[in-house]
């Protein structure tokens, strides 16, 4: 396992949720720290884990239901025994194509919310986190204030059973309103992070090539997305590494004067959109 520090000494990054965008942020900080791999699946703990230790890095890997306080709580602890926790990364989250609405519900909002709750404790000094959220967040219609504020400080353990819940019906409501969510709940756990002196902030990546991006694509909003991607600044779509480089700066120094943020990196989707440009009921 370690080849340097002794246990309790290195900094530790716990990056949850391997998929593309999971694995790409974990090669790109994960040099010189112990890499937590955190998953539900136990066959991609498998694959991304020896992946990365055969390309040298320290990896230990751990089962989590993010939906579950306890499961996300023993993480926490597991992570904190193996060194300083500077980095965690949260990149776990289901979309319309892979579950119906109560689970989106429970691993997207409630997971997050579990997340920015548990790692808050043992987030080091000095440390940073990261939610993946999504641009579908910044396309929900404005929320009345109440509403916007129970989503952001309404206790864990109470938040899928708020009122404003009862109106999202569907899988493909879910969605943008669990992203949306995230972003709230990131804004409110800024301040406690910052009390420990760590910073918390989401990314709202667009479209990435990633097999959840791909299976998006080949769904039926597939046309909506390739035509987001036609009406972009950008014209493309984005890659795992593209978001991981937007990581790598709110978690790193050169953004310690920032924290309860959204950054955008969507090739300029919602630009286009917000300003007429692109108009997503034409899908041109």
């Amino acid at each position: 396992m370690s080849t340097g520090a002794e246990a309790g000494t290195r900094d530790v990054l716990v990056v949850i949720g391997v998929g593309g965008i999971g694995e790409a942020i974990a090669r790109r900080q994960g040099t010189g720290r112990t890499v937590v791999l955190a998953d539900f699946s136990e066959a991609a703990l498998e694959r991304v884990g020896g992946a990365l230790r055969g390309d040298g890095f320290e990896v230990v890997t751990h089962v989590v239901d993010v939906s579950s306080r306890g499961s996300v709580a023993e993480l926490a602890d597991a992570a904190a025994e193996l060194g300083r926790v500077t980095q965690v990364v949260h990149t776990a989250g289901l979309s319309p194509v892979q579950a119906p609405r109560d689970a989106i519900l429970a691993v997207d909002l409630l997971g997050t919310a579990h997340v920015l709750d548990e790692f808050e404790r043992v987030i080091a000094q000095g440390g940073a986190g990261l939610v993946i959220a999504s641009m579908a967040g910044h396309f929900l219609p404005p929320l009345p204030p109440e509403v916007s504020h129970a989503l952001a400080t309404t206790p864990s353990d109470e938040l899928l059973a708020l009122p404003a819940l009862a109106s999202v019906t569907d899988a493909t409501a879910a969605y943008p309103f669990a992203k949306h969510g995230n972003h709230l709940r990131v804004r409110a756990a800024s301040t406690r992070w910052g009390a420990r002196g760590a910073r918390v902030n989401s990314i709202s990546p667009g479209v990435i090539s990633t097999p959840m991006g791909q299976q998006e694509l080949a769904g039926e909003s597939g046309g909506q997305m390739r035509a987001m991607i036609a009406g972009s600044g950008t014209g493309r779509v984005g890659t795992p590494y593209d978001i991981a480089d937007a990581a790598a700066f709110l978690l790193g120094p050169d953004a310690s004067f920032i924290t309860g943020t959204d950054l955008l990196v969507d090739g300029g989707v919602v630009a286009a959109v917000s300003t007429g440009q692109l108009d997503l009921r034409r899908g041109q």
